[in-house]
C-alpha cells in the first residue's frame, strides 16, 4: 500500500512548501503529483495536508508518514551509497566470525595486511559469537565464518583456506610422550582438556574416540590455548590443538606432541561466504591474503586438495565409524 515514492513526495512537499515547487524537485507535472497525493489519500482513507493553506500544513496523518520518511530516506540513500561503492569493488562490509578458537596466529596478520590495502572496507570480527554463525551468515548478519565444519546451507559457498593435522600435547614426563603415536584407548584413563565448544563439533571426539567407543577418564575446559597447555604441563590432563597452534610450545620442549592414529587425523579449515559475495574484489583479495599468511607464519599446514560437501565428510566419517579409525575432517 505505501511505497518509497510517497514518502519521497511527502518529504519534497514539506521542503518546497508548495505543490508547484514540489512537482519541480521530482521532475513530475503538478497534475501528476496532486493525482499521487489524491490516490495514497484514498488507500490510506486519510487526509494528509490541508490544501491552500500558506504555509502549507499537514494532518496529523501526514506528519506520521513525514516522522516514518525521515527515518527511512537516510538509510535508504546510504545504502544506496553503499551499493555503489560496492559496484565499484572498492568498499564494502567485511564483519566475520570464528569458529576456530586457535585461529588468531595466522587471522590477525592477515587482518592487518587487508586493511591496509582495503581501507573503505568496514571491518568487524567477532570470537565466541552468540548465536550459530552459519545461519547469522546466510541472513547477511555476517560475511564470513571461519570453520572446519561446512553444513549444507542454500546460498553459502564453502573455501578451502588451508588443511592441518590434529596433534596431542601431553606433559613431557607423560608415560604417552613414549609412544610413536596415540591410540583411542590411550585416553581412557585421561583427563582430556579442550576448549569449552560442544563435544560434536571436535575432531577428538567425533574422529578419534567416538568412532573406538571410547570416554576419556573426565573432561576440562579452558578459555584460552596457553591455559590449556599450562595444564598439560603441569600433568592436569591431556588436549588436542592443530599443529601450528602446537608448535610454538612443542618446539621450546614445554610439551610433547603425538600423532592421533598411525596415520594421524587431518583437517581442513574453509571460509564460509555467501555465494554472491565470492567475486567482490575485497573477498577474493582476504581468501588470497589469508591462504598466503596461513602458509608464511604456520608450521604443519598445507593446501586444501579440493573442497568437499558436508555430505561427503559426514560419509567418510560413518565409514570411518564402522572401521574405528578417524576421518580427515573437523574442528581445528
Amino acid at each position: 500500500m505505501l511505497e518509497l515514492r510517497h514518502l519521497r513526495t511527502l518529504h519534497a512537499l514539506r521542503e518546497a512548501d508548495s505543490l508547484v515547487e514540489a512537482a519541480e524537485r521530482l521532475h513530475l507535472t503538478q497534475s501528476a503529483l496532486s493525482h499521487q497525493f489524491k490516490e495514497l489519500e484514498e488507500r490510506l482513507g486519510l487526509q494528509l495536508f490541508v490544501r491552500k493553506t500558506k504555509p502549507l500544513r499537514f494532518t496529523s496523518a501526514g506528519l506520521r508518514l513525514l516522522q516514518l520518511a525521515d527515518a527511512l530516506l537516510p538509510q535508504l540513500r546510504s545504502a544506496e551509497r553503499d551499493l555503489a561503492r560496492l559496484a565499484g569493488g572498492t568498499a564494502g562490509r567485511l564483519h566475520m566470525a570464528i569458529e576456530c578458537h586457535s585461529c588468531f596466529q595466522w587471522l590477525m596478520p592477515t587482518i592487518d595486511q587487508f586493511r591496509d590495502a582495503w581501507p573503505e572496507v568496514e571491518l568487524d570480527l567477532a570470537s565466541g559469537f552468540p548465536f550459530a554463525p552459519l545461519p547469522a551468515l546466510a541472513r547477511g548478519d555476517l560475511d564470513l565464518v571461519v570453520t572446519s565444519d561446512p553444513l549444507e546451507m542454500p546460498g553459502i559457498a564453502y573455501v578451502p583456506l588451508f588443511t592441518y593435522e590434529a596433534l596431542l600435547a601431553v606433559a613431557n614426563q607423560h608415560p604417552l610422550a613414549a609412544k610413536a603415536y596415540i591410540r583411542p584407548a590411550d585416553l581412557a584413563e585421561e583427563v582430556l582438556i579442550h576448549y569449552p565448544v560442544e563435544r560434536d563439533r571436535l575432531d577428538i571426539f567425533t574422529r578419534f574416540l567416538d568412532p573406538a567407543d571410547i570416554e576419556p577418564a573426565g573432561v576440562r575446559t579452558a578459555e584460552l590455548t596457553v591455559m590449556m597447555l599450562q595444564l598439560v604441563a603441569s600433568g592436569r590432563g591431556v588436549c588436542s590443538l592443530p599443529n601450528w597452534a602446537l608448535h610454538e610450545y612443542s618446539s621450546r620442549g614445554y610439551v610433547t606432541a603425538r600423532r592421533l592414529s598411525e596415520k594421524g587425523l587431518h583437517a581442513t579449515l574453509y571460509a564460509a561466504i555467501r555465494a554472491d559475495m565470492l567475486d567482490a574484489p575485497f573477498m577474493r583479495d582476504f581468501l588470497l591474503t589469508a591462504k598466503d599468511t596461513s602458509f608464511s607464519t604456520l608450521e604443519g599446514v598445507s593446501a586444501a586438495q579440493k573442497d568437499r560437501s558436508s555430505a561427503t565428510k559426514r560419509d567418510e566419517a560413518q565409514k570411518a565409524g564402522k572401521r574405528g579409525s578417524p576421518a580427515p575432517s573437523g574442528n581445528g
